[in-house]
């Protein structure tokens, strides 16, 4: 089983549902025949610059930086839950088009999840930047990836039409938002679901493809 999942990088809400997936992928007794594979969405695709988070989400939502505040300490409570320590006060905001980049060539080095849990982590839990070339060069040598491979990755426009396919491909299946999850390319699940949800869709594309092997 393929389960496809569309997310950034700086999506709060994704990192949160990549966890509720592993939960229910570790739960469940066919675990060693799921493939996870990460797919490149942009929430901010025109974004030219780095600006602080709050007054970007201020500006979006015609909203006060306390009731900015107050959100984030919600999207904290729920992450909490998760077994996740979310830090969101001092967080950036900036155009990811080369972390998905980074990610997608990273699944040629067997390292996307690693890679992706680390970009996640250091975002949303150290407060780091995930934009600059040096940030991403960083994250992937802490999990093991050469420098100098992921910098010439980087200077190059490699996997740029890879993102942009994953972005329209998303739209063609109706995704509005992330984190976005396709099982088998035939069940999905928009946005973090409880755990129940992951479990039961799990339990049906298993079934499902179980049927057609038979």
């Amino acid at each position: 089983m393929i389960i496809d999942v569309w997310a950034d990088v700086v999506c709060p809400w994704c990192y949160i549902g990549k966890r509720r997936l592993e939960r229910a992928i570790l739960n469940c007794d066919f675990r060693d025949h799921i493939t996870v594979r990460h797919r490149a969405f942009q929430l901010q695709p025109d974004a030219t610059g780095i600006v602080p988070t709050n007054e970007l989400l201020a500006s979006k939502y015609g909203a006060s930086l306390d009731q900015v505040k107050e959100m984030q300490a919600n999207v904290c409570a729920v992450a909490d839950g998760e077994g996740l320590c979310y830090d969101l006060d001092g967080t950036l905001s900036g155009n990811t088009f080369d972390a998905h980049r980074l990610l997608l060539w990273s699944a040629t080095q067997g390292k996307q999840d690693e890679l992706l849990e680390t970009l996640f982590a250091n975002y949303f839990e150290k407060s780091l930047p995930v934009f600059e070339h040096a940030d991403l060069v960083s994250a992937a040598v802490s999990i093991g990836i050469d420098a100098d491979k992921a910098d010439d990755l980087l200077l190059s426009d490699q996997f740029a039409d890879d993102v942009l396919a994953d972005r329209n491909l998303a739209t063609q299946l109706g995704a509005t938002g992330v984190p976005f999850f396709v099982f088998d390319m035939k069940f999905g699940i928009s946005g973090a679901q409880p755990l129940e949800a992951f479990t039961q869709t799990l339990s049906q594309a298993w079934a499902e493809e179980s049927n057609t092997l038979r």
